[in-house]
Order: C-alpha cells, then structure tokens, then sequence
C-alpha cells in the first residue's frame, strides 16, 4: 500500500487576522513566499478571485526540470481557512490546507499538506532522498518570508510554533 505523507506547520504571526488571510489569500503573493531556486511563476492572469472551483496554473522548475501544476480551491471559508488540492502536476495527491484563528492582535496560521508521490516503490524512495526535506525548506522559507512580510519576531517567541512532519497510512 503507498504511504500518503503528511507535512503541517503552525506559526504565530504578531499581525490581525484579516490581514493575515488576504495576504495568502491574493495567490499573487506565493511568488513571495517560494524560494527563487524553484523559478515559480503564476501562469493564470490576475488577479484571481477565490472562491470554490477556481483554479489556478503555475509554472515551475526544479534541477533544469519544467513543472506545470494546477490547483483548485475546493473550500473557502474567508478569515477561516481555505484549501487548495492538485488537479494536475508533480505528485499522485497533494491537498494543502490553510487555517488561520486570532489571537487578540495576532493570528495562528497552520498549513496541512497530505502528499503521496507517483511510480510506487520508487516515488517512496525518492521521499526519503529527496522529496521530505525540498518540502520542509519550501515551508521553512514560507514560514520565514511571512515573518518578513507579516510582522518582527514575536518576543520571547519562535516563528515556528510546531514544526512537524509525519507519515500517514493511505
């Protein structure tokens, strides 16, 4: 049975939460929060009203490599959470999840990726040697690009509440 994976990430952000959800909410803004080695680039003209069903294409390279991938957004819940599941690219499954919850004057953000790689056995290698850790730097340079662009360091505080990857039986 192929493993599907599980990624998540929480971070508390010293900015409101209306804020907070239409600065990932403007798909314009993921150029921002992807690092530069993975030549990301929005394919789908803006700006892209959110809703259920939108779908939105995105170019992509990885080692030399061309990368097409199209998302569509089958929950939106403004201020709440959205969700954005892969309709055509580099994985079997992808579903990514984004909540977000005020805290007073600030807002926990949380992201859930449920991944499953193709070709099998090999997809599970390529997890191992490759695949876990490429995620767990896009998401630490996530984390650390909205820090940047959302708000200082909170005090006495790391920008990474939980930081966790773990494997889920598919």
């Amino acid at each position: 049975m192929r493993e599907r994976h599980r990624l998540e990430r929480e971070q508390l952000l010293d900015c409101p939460i209306d804020k907070v959800f239409a600065f990932y909410a403007d798909a314009a803004n993921l150029e921002a929060l992807t690092p530069r080695f993975l030549r990301f680039r929005i394919v789908t003209p803006t700006p892209i009203p959110m809703r259920p069903g939108t779908r939105i294409d995105y170019a992509l390279s990885l080692h030399g490599v061309p990368i097409r991938w199209r998302t569509l957004i089958t929950c939106w819940e403004p201020g709440v959470r959205f969700v954005d599941e892969q309709e055509r690219g580099p994985y079997a499954y992808w579903r990514h999840e984004h909540t977000f919850e005020a805290r007073g004057r600030q807002t926990l953000m949380r992201d859930a990726v449920d991944y499953r790689e193709p070709l099998g056995a090999l997809g599970q290698v390529a997890h191992v040697l490759f695949v876990r850790g490429a995620l767990e730097r896009i998401f630490d340079f996530r984390r650390d690009a909205a820090q940047r662009l959302l708000g200082p360091p909170l005090a006495g505080r790391a920008s990474s509440a939980a930081d966790s990857s773990r494997e889920l039986a598919a």
